[in-house]
């Protein structure tokens, strides 16, 4: 019979640190590359059809589509130097203390599998789930951590490690990720700018 483990769960983007990586590593590519400009019409029209369909993929693609296997080898790791310099002062130190107290930390975002992973090494999260990526078209998704995806994450992970997950605090920036909310006994929402507890 399987046992009940006490899980504690973090978003990250909005919650764990300020901006959006993806956001924020598209703007570092503006920066530091001609490509992404000549692709700024497709964004557009990218961007248009979000507003149709907010959880859709091809938006998701499309608006990224700029990204080549090179570009993330080439910019990701200096990215991530600076990116994790916008992660809140509350951050670590709260998820040591989700630690201390015996719960399982688990950080599960829609960010990229070529940012989060080092985003959030120093952590120790005792699990990382994010979007996986396809190596060859860094744009394209093999899967996407979005919305009901990310319970399904938490459960195939627990399932695989023979537990139930009894998720006691859920932590997030986003009414995007109400389910994951929804199975939490307590939610903790973050105001995304200012990185402290809010109402939703």
């Amino acid at each position: 019979m399987l046992h009940k483990v006490d899980v504690v769960v973090f978003d990250f983007d909005g919650t764990l640190s300020a901006h959006d990586s993806n956001v924020e590593f598209a703007k570092y590519c503006f920066r530091h590359a001609w490509r992404p400009w000549l692709y700024l019409p497709w964004m557009g029209i990218a961007l248009i059809a979000r507003q149709f369909n907010p959880g859709g993929l091809w938006w998701r693609e499309n608006i990224r589509k700029f990204l080549t296997a090179h570009m993330v080898k080439k910019f990701a790791p200096d990215f991530i130097k600076q990116h994790r310099r916008e992660r809140f002062g509350w951050a670590s130190d709260q998820v040591d203390a989700e630690r201390a107290a015996g719960r399982r930390v688990v950080c599960i975002s829609a960010s990229p599998d070529y940012l989060l992973p080092p985003l959030v090494r120093d952590m120790k999260f005792d699990a990382v789930f994010c979007s996986e990526m396809y190596a060859d078209k860094p744009w394209k998704y093999k899967s996407l951590c979005w919305g009901k995806n990310k319970v399904v994450a938490l459960d195939e992970w627990a399932k695989q490690n023979k537990f139930i997950p009894r998720v006691v605090r859920s932590y997030s920036d986003s009414l995007s990720d109400m389910p994951m909310m929804e199975i939490a006994a307590e939610r903790v929402w973050i105001d995304r700018k200012t990185g402290l507890r809010t109402c939703k």
